[in-house]
């Protein structure tokens, strides 16, 4: 963010004794070159980290939202002793909703919690359209048109931190921003902690609280500073979780799981001896509520639910489960656990339900490590690893990373000239040109380093690439003029 720079105003000339500049190459190029770069990324990636920022807190609260605005459907009126059998409360689903294939089954997370009938409509497209059914009495609350089991208001709130309701084109700004979040956090933390180091503290209180003596630019630069050292972790933490499922940088985040085994553990939902299906009669998704449903299921016994579901037990799927009918005549029932808070559960059986046993089974302690931390990372940015608390540490740092990009601005315009003569809207840019300080040893070593984040984060990349050509462009244009 347009944050950390050597300009004072407030200081008097006469007060400020500068260092010598240094003859040739020396490190402080390097201070000067990340001077610049915080600069400049943060005057331009700064509104996307505000909109990401507002937008994320909107979504933080989905779940006590969901509750406010779908309490009905998503809550039973009264406990009662016992859940009926799946099977009737399917029956009761699907008298009052008889359109469409019967794609899945969500059992309750918990006592007060509707059954979730999963409907895949043709017409819904990739949404689905869910009866909530009280497992109790069979009674249906209502319906929802669902995203992978998100209801209407957490899916808009989704798109809208995801891409801004503007489709594929639109998640590019939530990957400028993921992409160059981690660039501002790092350099910010190295001109900080120097500064600190330096000119005001020797100890921690120097680095981690804001100086409250000070006054202008100063006073806002160790608000800016010191908030920003606070949620550097969970800055960096957003920024690469963030990034392994944005559109470009996910698929090199793929290519790496796929180099180092770090995928998932895959079920084979097939049944023993049973021959392959054609390509055409599902696919990857076909377990997935609401893609690929087969035909079978439209006309599949609703009791079959319960014989999976059974089975399912004995094999130590507690909590809530989804049940998925067979994608074709050669495949087998599915159960899959996805409880996302933490202790998670993601244990997944493929059931027999003729012999009343498990076919295939994948455990979550069976997953590699990368897959686990891709996971967890993931439920973690979405606020539901760690149910409440996971929540409001997700608000503080969105409410912390927006005022530290409204701090960063301020001092931009706290540092713009004001005398008669030159006064200007905002302060003037630090000196271009600070590459050529650089010791030998860090281009050497810098360059490659660029390259290959260049290429791992390809939007991080092109983007740098931009403001170079950019500053080369200005530069040549202003040294035409003086010419």
């Amino acid at each position: 963010m347009p944050s950390t720079t050597e300009q004072n105003p407030d200081r008097p000339a006469a007060a400020a004794a500068p260092d010598p500049a240094p003859a040739g190459r020396s490190w402080q190029g390097v201070r000067a070159l990340l001077v610049r770069l915080h600069f400049y990324a943060g005057v331009f990636v700064a509104p996307f980290l505000l909109v990401a920022a507002l937008t994320g807190l909107a979504y933080t609260f989905t779940p006590q939202l969901d509750q406010a605005v779908y309490g009905d459907q998503l809550r039973v009126e009264k406990v009662g002793e016992a859940p009926l059998p799946l099977a009737r409360q399917i029956a009761a689903a699907r008298s009052a909703h008889p359109e469409g294939t019967l794609a899945s089954v969500v059992t309750p997370a918990g006592p007060e919690d509707t059954t979730r009938v999963v409907l895949s409509v043709p017409e819904l497209g990739e949404k689905q359209r869910t009866v909530f059914v009280d497992p109790y009495t069979a009674e249906v609350q209502g319906e929802l048109t669902t995203w992978w089991g998100s209801t209407p208001l957490t899916t808009w709130l989704d798109d809208l931190h995801r891409n801004l309701h503007l489709g594929e084109f639109g998640r590019l700004y939530s990957e400028v921003a993921a992409s160059w979040l981690w660039v501002l956090v790092a350099g910010g933390l190295v001109l900080w902690i120097g500064r600190s180091r330096g000119r005001r503290a020797k100890s921690a209180r120097g680095v981690l609280l804001p100086d409250r003596g000070a006054r202008g630019v100063r006073r806002t630069r160790s608000w800016h500073a010191a908030t920003g050292v606070w949620l550097a972790l969970g800055l960096l933490f957003l920024s690469a979780t963030g990034l392994t499922w944005s559109h470009y940088a996910g698929e090199r985040f793929g290519q790496l799981l796929d180099a180092v085994k770090g995928h998932a553990p895959e079920l084979d939902p097939l049944l023993p001896g049973a021959q392959p299906p054609a390509e055409d009669e599902g696919g990857e998704h076909a377990g997935h509520a609401g893609h690929g449903a087969a035909e079978e299921s439209a006309q599949v016994d609703p009791a079959g639910f319960d014989a999976a579901l059974a089975v399912a037990r004995k094999a130590g799927l507690g909590g809530t489960v989804q049940v998925t009918p067979p994608e074709n005549a050669s495949s087998a029932w599915v159960v899959a656990q996805n409880d996302n808070t933490w202790p998670v559960h993601y244990d997944k059986v493929a059931v027999d339900t003729a012999k009343g046993e498990v076919t295939s089974h994948t455990r979550w302690s069976d997953y590699p490590v990368p897959a686990k931390l891709s996971k967890l990372g993931v439920q973690g940015h979405m606020g539901v690893l760690f149910g409440i608390v996971n929540q409001i540490v997700l608000a503080v740092i969105a409410i912390g990373l927006t005022l530290v990009t409204v701090w960063g601005y301020r001092m931009w315009w706290q540092r713009r000239p004001t005398r008669e003569d030159r006064k200007a809207a905002f302060g003037k840019a630090p000196a271009r040109g600070t590459w050529r300080q650089l010791p030998p040893a860090v281009l050497v070593l810098g360059v490659p380093v660029v390259v290959a984040l260049g290429w791992a984060l390809p939007v991080l990349g092109v983007t740098l690439l931009g403001f170079v050509v950019v500053d080369v462009v200005v530069g040549l244009v202003k040294r035409s003029r003086t010419a």
